[in-house]
């Protein structure tokens, strides 16, 4: 590995996940890693400052909740400028040993990849984290039929990536859940859209990656435990609805044409016919 290296993630209420990634992080590269810690709800309760004191790590705490892209933003920000490499993680990820190393590995074999994915686990399953850019069609299409007729033509193109076994190969973006970054290409974009606050910024910036000339390539030879998605488990209701609002907001964004404002509005009222659909659900629970 030629390249300092470094790691930066982002707490809401996330003690309980938070010691199993930071005690990940030392197996996961031979050389040292400069890591922050970015703290979206600190207050005098939080054991955050606590665990980021504990594994002598920074910690950066937020003047409000920033959201995951603007805190991210914030985190990279204050890496030291000799940083090249910057892995972004949930906190309910650990790290399996060699991981990083492996994808700086990846990364260094070609000067356009800006973006490297490990194979992601959860729940004893490999989670599709390498992905195709989707289009206004499969948007609408998934959009409109995931819940009601899975099998859709739609909905199995969005997953098809889900290859088995997983291969080396590039892909339209990367799960932000855990991704290497070359440092240059993140600063080079400013970073993630910090509009999206939470959901698709992942999805944006592999988008504006490959417009702006740069590779995502998918690295299952680096793996990494995924728990799951425990600081938004409270609020479920809310942010179905706040993932239906980034996924309009990024193709809204995509396709601008004048000519395409029916099929924007065709896009709407489907993301917002299946929010309404889910959040019915969860209220049901």
């Amino acid at each position: 590995m030629s390249g300092e290296a470094g790691v930066v993630t982002v707490s809401y209420g996330s003690e309980a996940v938070l010691d199993g990634f930071l005690a990940s992080l030392p197996a996961a590269s031979g050389a040292p890693l400069t890591v922050v810690v970015a703290d979206n709800r600190p207050d005098a309760a939080s054991r955050v400052r606590e665990l980021a004191d504990r594994y002598g790590v920074a910690y950066l705490p937020m003047p409000r909740n920033l959201g995951y892209g603007g805190a991210m933003n914030a985190a990279v920000r204050s890496l030291p400028a000799s940083i090249e490499w910057v892995l972004i993680s949930n906190p309910d990820i650990e790290i399996r040993p060699g991981a990083i190393d492996e994808l700086i590995r990846v990364g260094e074999s070609d000067d356009r990849i800006g973006a490297v994915g490990p194979l992601v686990e959860t729940d004893g399953e490999v989670y599709p984290s390498a992905r195709a850019i989707p289009s206004l069609r499969m948007g609408l299409g998934h959009a409109l039929f995931a819940n009601i007729w899975p099998a859709n033509p739609w909905s199995r193109r969005y997953h098809s990536d889900n290859e088995r076994p997983p291969r080396e190969r590039d892909a339209g973006w990367l799960s932000g859940s855990c991704l290497l970054l070359r440092r240059k290409a993140f600063d080079e974009l400013g970073g993630f859209d910090d509009g999206f606050f939470m959901y698709f910024e992942d999805v944006d910036l592999g988008y504006r990656l490959g417009k702006a000339g740069w590779r995502s390539r998918y690295a299952p030879s680096a793996t990494v435990m995924h728990s799951g998605a425990h600081s938004t488990d409270e609020h479920s209701t809310r942010m179905v609805v706040v993932h239906h609002e980034s996924a309009y907001r990024f193709l809204s964004r995509k396709y601008r044409g004048w000519y395409l404002a029916p099929v924007r509005f065709a896009v709407r009222a489907g993301l917002w016919a299946r929010a309404l659909l889910v959040t019915r659900v969860f209220s049901r629970r």
